[in-house]
């Protein structure tokens, strides 16, 4: 951490749009650590509220909670246009003054979801870096172009990904020789624990994420029912939350689980802030997310625990997990070959315990949080000096 007593060396503003502690929130924190690291003043602005603010006021940044634009689906919709054009006068008036009270040499913009702060960036002559967390190829064109566009006026684009910077670039090829990319640098645990000797019992299955039909909670609870129709025993905790309005989803998971007759096998844990505890119970981690994911957080956190993993074979998450021996890819969706990955743990334990001995190595390697801070910090410090920061300064994660 940084002298308090010397002056700032920038002032940063970062921009986000939730104050939760789950992928994007947690960059966010790595970020804010890199900049205090390196003497920044920074102050965090979000819309809500959340666990996330205490984390980066214990590093040292101020916070302001203020009204912002946050692009959601469901406002790129007929019904959902007025509340798009009253929240984007809201938030543009918001971020203006906020921007010119403190006065920041860079404006941080923490995902594409919240174009307006770009704009705040341009009308009120601040600089501007756009990190992106989000790809999905599988969008309607014009969609993706949508939600690119603003980039193109950010000083500087960071990618988390080579599969996030090529979206970009597919959106316009102006990004894509712009962007350059950081792997994300992904915290292990304080102490880690090797993976028990031999499976006495049910393999003790994980899932740690948000609650949505994206991610695909509901096939890795299929998956279950599948493995005990074929007698292997295995059990399920679910780690994790529906963001505000999904509600739905959860009950539905719920109804899930009893119809399968899973109640003795599924545990519905809920958001934990801290999910090292949660990788240190289990055998085998699963991240089946249905559509593309940018990355994959919660795939490299197994590694880092020492635990085999095994992810939808798609987008980000087919980068996430490239290299690691003890990595299973399974096609999206499919219940039938998730258990039938997991049953493979179950059979060759021994294999997939070793494998991830050694790839919790390489994973620390790849992912250092230190690594993280000063890549994002150099970035933010080109962008305030009017450096050109891309490709040649980044790093693929290879």
């Amino acid at each position: 951490m940084a002298d308090p007593t010397t002056s700032p060396r920038l002032r940063v503003l970062v921009a986000h749009p939730g104050a939760e502690l789950f992928g994007s929130d947690r960059m966010l924190v790595e970020s804010v650590a890199g900049l205090r690291a390196a003497g920044h003043a920074v102050l965090v602005t979000v819309p809500t509220d959340g666990p996330m603010l205490e984390a980066v006021r214990a590093l040292g940044a101020s916070v302001v909670i203020a009204p912002t634009l946050v692009l959601r689906k469901s406002l790129i919709t007929p019904s959902g246009w007025l509340q798009l054009i009253s929240g984007a006068a809201r938030g543009l008036a918001a971020g203006i003054g906020l921007a010119l009270r403190a006065r920041p040499d860079v404006i941080y913009v923490n995902t594409v979801t919240i174009p307006l702060w770009i704009a705040v960036g341009r009308m009120t002559g601040r600089p501007v870096l756009c990190h992106v967390h989000e790809a999905e190829r599988s969008a309607r064109p014009v969609l993706r172009r949508a939600l690119s566009a603003p980039v193109l006026f950010a000083r500087t684009v960071v990618a988390n990904s080579g599969f996030s910077a090529d979206v970009l670039g597919d959106s316009f090829s102006a990004l894509g020789d712009r962007v350059g990319i950081v792997p994300n640098g992904v915290a292990g645990p304080a102490e880690t624990t090797t993976a028990r000797d031999g499976i006495d019992g049910p393999l003790r299955v994980l899932y740690v994420g948000r609650l949505s039909d994206r991610k695909g909670v509901d096939v890795a609870i299929a998956a279950m029912a599948e493995l005990r129709r074929g007698g292997t025993p295995a059990e399920l905790d679910v780690v994790g939350s529906v963001f505000a309005g999904n509600e739905e989803y959860e009950a539905a998971l719920v109804e899930q689980i009893r119809d399968e007759g899973l109640g003795d096998a599924v545990r519905m844990l809920g958001f934990q802030p801290d999910v090292w505890d949660a990788y240190r119970r289990c055998d085998v981690a699963v991240v089946p997310s249905r559509v593309d994911e940018p990355f994959g957080n919660t795939a490299v956190e197994s590694l880092l625990a020492g635990r085999p993993v095994v992810v939808s074979d798609t987008s980000g998450l087919r980068e996430a997990s490239s290299g690691f021996e003890s990595a299973q890819r399974v096609r999206p969706g499919d219940a039938a070959a998730l258990a039938a990955a997991l049953r493979s743990v179950y059979e060759d334990w021994p294999t997939f315990r070793d494998a991830a001995l050694v790839d919790r190595e390489v994973a620390h390697s790849r992912h250092s949080t230190e690594l993280y801070r000063t890549r994002m910090s150099a970035a933010v410090e080109a962008t305030a000096a009017g450096r050109a920061w891309g490709v040649e300064d980044s790093d693929d994660g290879t």
